[in-house]
């Protein structure tokens, strides 16, 4: 075996220290070539499977020595992406109208007119206050409810009702009963057919405008009297005040050379007229605060009546 080690060993060339060496210095830097690469490999896997997991939040650098530091201006709060911005309300629905939709205006319908009475009652009529009262029962009556206006006629065909009472009164200063009153009323109340009441006061109106003056009826010597309107105001839906001015005479028929004055107050509330005649007691003249009085409490005996 060693011969032929050494015949083998001398056809061979041997090779110089010098390529030895090279030959050795290549083959350990291919090794350590390859291990940095493997290295390189293994700790890129690493980073790039913790990079996966989690990335850390990058650290701030302090700044170098003897450098001026700032606050930092605070950072609002990101809104959440996933946070709900709240919706608008949504109006209540009405059943049977769908969401979203405007109601209807409610449709305003006028109410219907009050229906004209057809017959009048006693409660209807005024009570005197009790500083008026003389004792004596007012009394109802088939009375005239105007005086006479030279001729003039107001239209009774559009009349429902009338009523009328004799009221007799006395001034709140003078003593009560059993002592001589100090006036009278024809009071009267009227139903007319529904609209035609206040053509009534038109024609009222009219009346005394085209009678400024008239002969009284009855006396001797015969007498004379004259009417006017007076303003008027504040009562019922609307009314008619005027006087009737005359030569005052006694019991006797004999001139006092005083005028008697009176006055007649017109007052419409709906369909309804009622009528305060002050006709006086032995002569003596109306009392306008006293007819005023009495016209108010007229009128609201009326509206209780007609609710």
């Amino acid at each position: 075996m060693y011969r032929s080690l050494a015949t083998d060993a001398d056809t061979r060339e041997l090779v110089v220290p010098d390529v030895l060496r090279h030959q050795a210095d290549r083959r350990a830097r291919l090794r350590a070539a390859g291990g940095a690469v493997a290295v390189a490999l293994v700790v890129g896997g690493v980073m790039i499977g913790g990079q996966v997991v989690a990335v850390p939040s990058p650290k701030p650098v302090p700044p170098p020595a003897g450098t001026p530091t700032f606050p930092s201006p605070p950072v609002s709060p990101t809104p959440d992406a996933t946070a709900v911005s709240p919706s608008p309300p949504t109006p209540p629905t009405t059943a049977g109208r769908s969401p979203g939709t405007t109601p209807a205006s409610p449709r305003v319908t006028s109410a219907a007119p009050p229906r004209s009475p057809t017959s009048i009652p006693d409660r209807a009529f005024f009570a005197l206050a009790p500083a008026n009262r003389t004792g004596i029962a007012p009394e109802f009556r088939d009375l005239d409810a105007l005086p006479g206006l030279c001729g003039a006629r107001i239209p009774s065909e559009t009349v429902v009702q009338r009523r009328t009472r004799l009221l007799i009164y006395k001034l709140p200063q003078n003593p009560g009963e059993g002592y001589v009153p100090d006036g009278t009323y024809a009071h009267s109340i009227t139903i007319y057919r529904s609209g035609r009441a206040d053509d009534v006061l038109k024609e009222l109106r009219q009346a005394v405008r085209d009678c400024p003056v008239q002969k009284r009826p009855g006396g001797d010597p015969p007498s004379r009297s004259t009417q006017r309107l007076l303003a008027d105001s504040g009562y019922g839906d609307e009314s008619v005040l005027f006087e009737v001015r005359s030569p005052g005479q006694d019991v006797n028929g004999d001139p006092t050379g005083v005028e008697d004055v009176r006055l007649v107050r017109a007052i419409r509330i709906g369909d309804v007229v009622t009528i305060l005649w002050e006709q006086g007691w032995e002569n003596t003249s109306s009392q306008r605060a006293q007819v005023d009085a009495d016209s108010r409490r007229a009128v609201a005996a009326i509206r209780a009546w007609l609710g």
